[in-house]
């Protein structure tokens, strides 16, 4: 590297550092190198095209002051655009700046004056048309930790979640995967950690964001031909919370950019939330070292909430609403209700509202006619991962051995009774349904179905099988 190239940099750094918040000059200074001086112009390595939008969008005036001061009025300054290319080519390239010509090209300076105010920000967030430079968070202000109640069921979720938001970054919890069935309150926790590091981290960049629009965006990317700004936009993030992490599942190409950014921000000391609604043990077609990854900090999982944590939650949701209702009431609708909070919440809410339309006062006639039709109506569905494990303990054997490729005649049975319920009781594609009992096509299944609808009519041993898992996965 040029030396002088250097000192005319650390001269300029030095000064930029005085006149700006600890964490951007972190964020956006560090990782520039200086390569080269002459002619009064200092070329500078910035890693992506975002970035230098970013620092053109947002820090060109202290670059111009910084650059002026150090080489005078005629002072160039000339970026140099190369960002490591994380997909197994060996050479880094460059990406020409013209936003009329977009095509890569190896080694490439690009001088770029000063005053160039209108770069365009590869922000994934912001809508076309509408200039937003700053990264929202996503968060929802109505999830955090005060309306999150503690109990059995999510004590030690929460108070990694606390542990987290205290010091992000900082804590063995990285990443920390928070799972557990729906309606358990993981968006609720994900989100509370995300606003409490808001509150007490203000200059830190937190980003909320399902792993569905991830995926999507990433697709996006790719059709447009910027997928490095697409990573390099996540790189930068302090603090990321993805749901539903499980969405990621089978998608290979959002994994393995996922991975890259996962790396980079574990690396860098940044955070990473994940929620799931099943353990990484469990998860299915995840690439191994991206599961790997995520049992590098602490999987924390949210239980069905006790008696006592239901109660708590129905008051806490009747105060906050201004509400008054009787004790046995609270109780018995806690007492009936015990799958997930959302489903308690939303009895409850069912309760006042037929209370109030109706002018009807709040009897236990009326709570059992509300929870009776609640309950029925909001039955869930069975799953996939639900109806294995059923089998797989009826018959005494793990999840991984019905999946296995083995020909053994009682495991190929309960293969295909899984199939054959997960048919019956789920939505699922057969290809769906093959892709998940040990990666069999639609037509093993297909097969499947057909060999037990056979077996049941001419096999009284089997047809008990059939009766016996039927009851035990009766809604």
């Amino acid at each position: 590297m040029d030396i002088t190239a250097q000192s005319v940099w650390d001269n300029c750094l030095s000064f930029i550092k005085d006149n700006i918040q600890p964490q951007a000059y972190k964020t956006w200074f560090e990782p520039i190198i200086a390569v080269k001086f002459s002619d009064n112009a200092l070329s500078i390595q910035v890693p992506s095209k975002f970035f230098y939008e970013w620092l053109e969008e947002h820090y060109v005036k202290i670059l111009k002051v910084a650059l002026t001061k150090e080489l005078g009025e005629s002072a160039k300054l000339v970026y140099v655009i190369k960002m490591e290319n994380t997909y197994g080519n060996k050479q880094p390239f460059t990406e020409k700046i013209p936003s009329s010509n977009r095509s890569a090209v190896k080694s490439q300076d690009v001088d770029i004056p000063l005053n160039n105010k209108n770069p365009e920000l590869k922000n994934p967030f912001v809508i076309p048309g509408i200039r937003n430079v700053k990264i929202e968070s996503q968060l929802n202000p109505n999830y955090n930790f005060e309306n999150f109640l503690e109990g059995d069921s999510n004590r030690l979720a929460r108070n990694a979640g606390i542990a987290v938001a205290n010091k992000p970054g900082g804590t063995s919890f990285n990443p920390l995967l928070i799972f557990g069935g729906v309606g358990l309150g993981k968006t609720h926790l994900a989100h509370a950690i995300g606003i409490d590091i808001k509150d007490k981290y203000p200059e830190k960049t937190v980003l909320y964001i399902s792993a569905e629009k991830f995926t999507q965006q990433y697709i996006d990317s790719v059709k447009k031909n910027n997928r490095n700004d697409f990573i390099h936009f996540y790189q930068i993030i302090d603090v990321l919370i993805i749901d539903d992490v499980q969405f990621l599942s089978g998608k290979t190409g959002t994994q393995d950019v996922f991975f890259h950014i996962f790396n980079h921000l574990h690396q860098n000391g940044k955070q990473v939330i994940l929620t799931s609604d099943k353990a990484p043990v469990d998860m299915q077609d995840i690439e191994q070292r991206l599961l790997s990854r995520f049992k590098w900090g602490l999987s924390a999982e949210l239980q069905s909430p006790d008696f006592e944590t239901r109660v708590s939650i129905l008051k806490n949701k009747l105060y906050r609403d201004g509400v008054e209702m009787p004790e046995d009431i609270i109780e018995y609708v806690a007492k009936h209700i015990k799958t997930n909070v959302r489903e308690l919440e939303g009895a409850i809410i069912s309760l006042i509202a037929q209370s109030s339309f109706n002018k009807k006062e709040i009897t236990i006639n009326l709570a059992k006619e509300i929870v009776e039709k609640f309950v029925k109506n909001t039955k869930r569905e069975v799953s996939i991962d639900y109806i294995q494990k059923v089998v797989s303990d009826y018959f005494q054997m793990d999840v991984s051995t019905l999946q296995s490729k083995t020909r053994k005649r009682h495991i190929v049975q309960a293969r295909q009774l899984a199939m054959f319920f997960a048919k019956k009781y789920t939505k699922a594609s057969l290809a769906s349904i093959g892709s998940q009992i040990g990666k069999r096509d639609h037509a093993t299944v297909l097969h499947a179905c057909k060999t037990v609808d056979n077996l049941s009519s001419t096999d009284k041993q089997f047809r008990k099988y059939v009766e016996d898992l039927a009851k035990k996965l009766a809604l």
